[in-house]
C-alpha cells in the first residue's frame, strides 16, 4: 500500500467515525478521544508483543494467534494517523523530516 492510499483511507474513516461517533463541536474532545484510543491499542499491541514472546500466562499464551499480532499493529499506525489527521499534521512531511533527522545522526 501506497502512503497516497493509505492517506485516502484515513480521510475516508475520519469521516465515518465522524458520522458514527458524533461529530464534536469542540475539536479537543476529538483530539482527547483519539489519543486515548491510541494508548489503549498500543497498550493491545504490548500484549500480542508479550504472547509472542511466550511471556504471558498460560491462558493467553492458549488464545496466541499471529494475526492478532498483526492487527494490532495496523490498529497502531490507523489510529496514529487518525490522530494526525484531526491535529492536522502532515504525516507526509513529518515523516520525510523525521528520516532525514535520523539520518543526519549516522553522517557523524
Amino acid at each position: 500500500m501506497q502512503l497516497k492510499e493509505l492517506k485516502k483511507f484515513i480521510k475516508k474513516e475520519d469521516s465515518r467515525l465522524k458520522k458514527h461517533y458524533g461529530n464534536y463541536q469542540d475539536n479537543d474532545k476529538r483530539i482527547l478521544a483519539r489519543t486515548v484510543k491510541l494508548t489503549e491499542e498500543l497498550g493491545e499491541l504490548c500484549d500480542e508483543v508479550l504472547k509472542s514472546n511466550s511471556m504471558q500466562r498460560k491462558d493467553k499464551l492458549d488464545k496466541y494467534n499471529e494475526n492478532d499480532l498483526i492487527d494490532e499493529f495496523a490498529d497502531v499506525i490507523i489510529t496514529t494517523l487518525l490522530l494526525a489527521e484531526v491535529m492536522k499534521v502532515d504525516i507526509e512531511k513529518a515523516l520525510k523530516q523525521k528520516i532525514k533527522k535520523i539520518n543526519k545522526r549516522y553522517k557523524k
